[in-house]
């Protein structure tokens, strides 16, 4: 029993498995095409390509995890929901985004490409699919906020990612736009368009953050019509996008915001089951611990290389010659 646990916290990338009360398996894998085998990634794509062509019949999309492009799983956090029997019904591929920011770099997850089984719709997987893997990711930052980015034309998912996160600009609510907000999305559109499928033709406006004509990057067959477009509880959201977007054209929004305290309270109290709640601390405590108990072990082992430090072996042969 030690020795899968010992196994477990020598990871260096996330890989958390949960069960929910409700009989789905959930699975959180970081970057997995850094350390996944080749068979391991095969099965990985197999199960979002069947979840995709449940969800869009005849249609494809040829960007991100979906495109032939292996290596987008490099930079991905892949959140993938199963049925007790293994069938896979849902998933979020969450990218991570480096961008180029003063004083230094600045780490973005983009909420990405989720999707579900129209069988298993209105089943309360949002907060497995939105939430569950930033709130992991904050707990292993020791707290820290991070940025997150959300690109839809779906009122539903704006008015989710503005009641889930803290500051979320733009909105119909009173957030104000930061100079942060605007600095992010401008690296964002230059230089991370391909995340999230969008064409170097479409025109960003930067007051209201609307990408103009955003279905020309490989996302085409994720275009909705406003009838089509799911709507959110809240009135408010399903006016703002009814006003902001151009629907005919193909208009998206930009949406950026921050995993926080105050955003991971809220998520606790509003989004998750209450039953799922304690297994949820449970697991956002293992992923902490892991942060904390590898470098103990990474210092211990004088045989493996940990960033400048190399392994004492290799010291004595460069000594010896």
């Amino acid at each position: 029993m030690i020795a899968p646990v010992l196994k477990a916290l020598r990871r260096k990338h996330l890989d958390v498995s949960l069960r929910t009360r409700s009989g789905y398996r959930v699975r959180i894998v970081e970057r997995p095409g850094l350390w996944m085998t080749k068979d391991e990634l095969a099965r990985l794509r197999a199960d979002l390509r069947q979840i995709a062509s449940r969800t869009l019949d005849a249609g494809q999309l040829t960007y991100g995890v979906l495109s032939d492009d292996v290596s987008r799983l490099n930079e991905t956090i892949i959140t993938l929901v199963c049925r007790d029997d293994g069938t896979p019904i849902a998933f979020n591929a969450l990218a991570i985004m480096t961008l180029e920011a003063k004083p230094q770099p600045a780490e973005v997850l983009h909420l990405g490409l989720v999707m579900v089984d129209p069988d298993e719709r209105s089943k309360n997987l949002s907060w497995i699919l939105y939430g569950l893997t930033c709130f992991l990711i904050l707990f292993r930052r020791q707290f820290r906020p991070i940025w997150i980015s959300n690109v839809t034309q779906v009122p539903a998912v704006v008015g989710m990612v503005s009641e889930l996160f803290s500051d979320v600009w733009p909105g119909p609510s009173q957030n104000r736009r930061s100079l942060d907000h605007l600095m992010l999305a401008r690296r964002i559109m230059a230089d991370q368009r391909e995340v999230f499928g969008v064409g170097d033709d479409a025109v960003f406006d930067e007051n209201r953050f609307v990408i103009q004509d955003a279905y020309t990057g490989g996302s085409d067959d994720l275009k909705k019509t406003w009838d089509a477009a799911p709507k959110h509880r809240k009135e408010q959201f399903n006016a703002y996008c009814a006003e902001t977007l151009n629907y005919e054209r193909g208009d998206d929004v930009i949406q950026l915001g921050r995993m926080d305290l105050a955003a991971m309270r809220g998520y606790l109290m509003r989004e998750v089951p209450r039953s799922a709640v304690l297994g949820l601390l449970l697991a956002g405590g293992l992923v902490a611990l892991r942060r904390l108990v590898l470098p103990v072990l990474y210092w211990a082992d004088s045989g493996q290389q940990w960033s400048t430090l190399r392994p004492a072996t290799n010291r004595e042969k460069r000594v010896d010659t």
